[in-house]
């Protein structure tokens, strides 16, 4: 007797392969969705924001259409009437110059701040020592203390870095602190217990655990930094996109404005995107153990 198997190939219609690809299609929809929905929202936001400006509820002075923004966007980014950009740099060039700035204050900030929170928690009067200072700090608004960086080194670059770094550290060495009084205590014990001295403990152990939590602190350090970078450019601050927000809200230029606004929350988008992926693949570990 001769028994004849019929064998489908995975790739034959109606054959095995209708689970990859209704897997496909919910990948498909699922990025559709985290795409589909934030544009849905700007457009929608768009569209209520030329609603009201054509109604003439507001004047255009508070409430301009989306035409004019977009103008404003492109006399920025061209010369026009022998004019060039916004005080003679193009919208790139003041982002190129806060960026530069905040990158310089965030790194300074981050890096004391982390290593501020390490020694704090690790070291138990120190922390008792330091803590009321940084929570002084923190709840200062940069600007209240701007204005004396600025009579103690000038309207430089000096006082415009050394305000970014003072907003970033805070966040980044209460995080850490937490971060490393948090450890599990029973792998340190079992670190303990088998030899390791109190510096190889915390480098395999106490770092390693600390660091979901650090990251945490370091995105939200850039962040703050990042909304303080309008105070840090009070001064001297063109080029810069926080000086060309502060410049054209004293002539009541609000396309401009609006268009320095857009500006600094893209790229804060894509900084903050860069943070996570950056976090991802150090941390890969996170929220899986």
């Amino acid at each position: 007797m001769t028994l004849f198997v019929d064998i489908v190939p995975d790739d034959a219609p109606g054959g095995r392969s209708e689970p990859k690809s209704a897997g496909g299609s919910s990948r498909l929809r699922s990025i559709g969705t985290r795409v589909g929905l934030p544009l849905l929202s700007v457009l929608v936001f768009g569209i209520v924001w030329q609603l009201v400006a054509v109604s003439g509820i507001w004047s255009e002075t508070f409430v301009p259409r989306l035409g004019t923004v977009w103008q404003a966007f492109v006399d920025m980014s061209t010369t026009h009437n022998g004019i060039r950009g916004y005080a003679d740099y193009y919208w790139w060039e003041h982002l190129y110059m806060t960026l530069r700035r905040v990158l310089a204050g965030v790194v300074i900030g981050v890096v004391l701040g982390v290593l501020l929170g390490l020694a704090m928690g690790t070291v138990g009067w120190l922390r008792r020592l330091l803590e009321p200072w940084l929570t002084f700090l923190r709840a200062l608004p940069p600007l209240a203390y701007f204005f004396l960086l600025v009579i103690w080194l000038g309207i430089d670059e000096a006082p415009k870095i050394t305000l970014l770094a003072l907003a970033a550290l805070p966040p980044a060495a209460v995080a850490t602190t937490a971060a490393v009084s948090a450890a599990p205590v029973a792998l340190i014990e079992a670190a303990r217990a088998l030899g390791a001295s109190r510096a190889e403990v915390i480098r395999d152990v106490v770092v390693p655990s600390a660091l979901p939590e650090t990251f945490t602190g370091i995105r939200l350090s850039v962040g703050i930094a990042y909304s303080s970078v309008v105070a840090a450019e009070l001064f001297n601050g063109i080029p810069g996109i926080g000086g060309v927000v502060k410049d054209a809200s004293n002539y009541n230029n609000t396309p401009v404005v609006l268009v320095g606004i857009i500006a600094i929350g893209l790229s804060g988008l894509i900084i903050d995107g860069l943070l996570r992926t950056i976090e991802h693949r150090v941390v890969p570990w996170r929220g899986k153990v």
